[in-house]
């Protein structure tokens, strides 16, 4: 498709403004890949294949701890935050603490219907990917987009490759990256038309030219400028031929409704697009670890096979130095082969430092908080199991929060659009049709032990009412029942429909209110009666009885 060429010019300011800001990053990227993780990020190096052959063995790793203690990590945040095995989100009505049964049941059909649709989709497989990228290198990124047989479908662009750049709120908005596919993805993807006559002709052709690669870029970003793209789309998206968009020419460009990916951060410094992780600061241990083991195995070396003298006898002969071996000389004195020197070297010690630094590098990579049953060191209660893991990870409580508002929210938003243009939900109650905020409430392992923390202070205090209410029972008068069981269980994350609401209670009371008053009246009632019977039946005489003496009286 044409474009104009004002609009081409853009384009390429902006993928070269945003390489500039990226460039900084990039040597740090490529040392973190070389230690912890050499086979996935090899184009971390523009191109050098020889340095892509070293990679794909491992030259830089001896030791394994840090590329095991990353996996270790991804893994931990995947079954904690997003469990395939689990519901880990639900829908809620803004400012509504009940809901009718109809909305909540509403609530509760949608969302499964969404956890089906991410299950049967590669949604799990590529957050695992994210994971990964985001534990490793402190940023990573998945493409959502619509699929006419999954109904989505995920794409995680390569560390290396991505830009990202971000809007006024320091929330990546604008995403773009530089790619290399063949004239036959192109043409199957974008049309021949779109392409230019090279890759069009090398395409039907086939053979060996259909499978060449050419340098695409694929940017998003807000829009905002005039382009083909409606005005009313809050995104749109633009792929060109590198070759091509300097005359006017790309292949394609459409708008979306809301950002077509996910793009989190660990952590943030200032205004900068990309990220800091673990990783980073479990890199210089990383580097000594390695330093120690290659000593290590040098030192042992020495031990099992050192250099040796040897008599100059002995020179341009055979000499057989394996066990067994035997080496024929002339007879003289002082002929042989021997140690060059010797050395002990202080094995037990480097072993143990070895350890520690193996430690430091779970420890800052938080292997700790996901391996913490495996580590105990004698059998727990499963309540002291629960709450070490509840007290170890609020740790990563500013990490979950940064997680959830730029991952986790644009990701369900994204796939609850979808669903919803391609009629896959339910329809809304009534009550619901007016355009009611929807809310999304965390209910994952991860999010629930967050909560659950809040309510350590009023388990304290309960304890102390009780151990003090046997001597001072005035203070069970202290706190708010009602309110107290409220807060706490919703703080451990019980299902607000198993909560009666405040309503209901006060209904409830004024019903039984109402019961015991009649109840009482009735009570009163019987006791009259029965007394009017006993002073009808007591005589007084003059053939009167004693209820007919106190009317007669009254």
């Amino acid at each position: 498709m044409d474009i104009e060429t004002k609009e081409a010019q853009r384009l390429q300011e902006v993928i070269a403004e945003l390489r500039l800001a990226r460039t900084p990053f990039w040597h740090l990227w490529r040392e973190i890949a070389d230690y912890f993780l050499p086979k996935r990020y090899v184009w971390l190096e523009s191109g050098d294949e020889n340095r892509r052959t070293q990679n794909a063995k491992n030259p830089h790793i001896l030791d394994s701890t840090g590329t095991l203690a990353v996996r270790t990590l991804a893994s931990g945040m995947m079954n904690a935050i997003t469990s395939p095995s689990r519901p880990w989100f639900k829908l809620k009505i803004t400012g509504y603490a009940q809901v009718s049964n109809e909305v909540a049941r509403w609530q509760d059909e949608v969302g499964r219907r969404m956890l089906a649709v991410m299950a049967e989709s590669n949604f799990y497989s590529s957050m695992a990917t994210l994971y990964l990228d985001l534990s490793t290198f402190g940023s990573a990124a998945s493409l959502i987009y619509e699929d006419d047989e999954n109904v989505i479908h995920c794409y995680n662009p390569a560390l290396g490759e991505y830009y990202f750049g971000q809007g006024h709120r320091l929330t990546v908005d604008t995403f773009a990256r530089e790619i290399q596919l063949s004239a036959k993805q192109l043409v199957q993807r974008f049309g021949a038309d779109n392409c230019t006559e090279i890759v069009a002709n090398a395409a039907k052709e086939g053979g060996a030219n259909a499978l060449k690669l050419h340098k695409v870029t694929h940017l998003i970003e807000p829009n905002l400028t005039k382009s083909s793209v409606a005005s009313n789309f809050r995104y749109r998206e633009t792929y060109w031929e590198s070759a091509a968009i300097a005359k006017g020419k790309a292949l394609t460009q459409r708008g979306f409704n809301e950002l077509p990916g996910i793009f989190p951060r660990w952590e943030v410094t200032a205004n900068d697009p990309y990220g800091t992780g673990p990783a980073m600061d479990a890199l210089a241990d990383v580097i000594q670890l390695q330093q120690e083991t290659k000593r290590k195995a040098q030192g042992i070396d020495k031990v099992v096979n050192p250099p040796i003298v040897a008599d100059v006898q002995l020179q341009h002969r055979p000499m057989a130095l394996l066990p067994n071996g035997i080496t024929y000389v002339s007879g003289q004195n002082n002929v042989g082969a021997k140690p060059l020197y010797q050395i002990q070297p202080p094995l037990q010690e480097m072993t143990a430092d070895i350890q520690q630094v193996q430690i430091r590098i779970r420890e800052t990579l938080h292997n700790d908080l996901f391996r913490m049953i495996s580590q105990l060191d004698t059998v727990r209660s499963a309540t002291e199991i629960d709450a070490r893991r509840e007290e170890k990870l609020v740790l990563l409580g500013s990490v979950l929060d940064r997680f959830e508002k730029e991952a986790l929210s644009p990701a369900i938003n994204r796939v609850f659009s979808i669903m919803e243009r391609r009629g896959l939900l339910p329809e809304p109650p009534a009550e619901l049709e007016d355009g009611v905020p929807i809310d999304i409430e965390y209910v994952s392992i991860l999010s629930t032990a967050q909560r659950a923390v809040s309510a350590a202070p009023t388990e304290r205090w309960l304890q102390l009412i009780g151990n003090i209410a046997a001597v001072a029972p005035q203070v069970t008068r202290v706190p708010d029942w009602e309110e107290l069981v409220r807060n706490y269980g919703e703080a451990i994350g019980v299902e607000a429909r198993d909560i009666k609401s405040r309503e209901q209670l006060v209904a409830e009371a004024e019903a039984e209110q109402e019961a015991q008053a009649a109840q009482q009246a009735m009570e009163a009632g019987a006791v009259a009666v029965d007394a009017a019977q006993q002073l009808s039946a007591t005589d007084v005489g003059g053939g009167s009885n004693a209820l007919q003496e106190l009317l007669a009286a009254s």
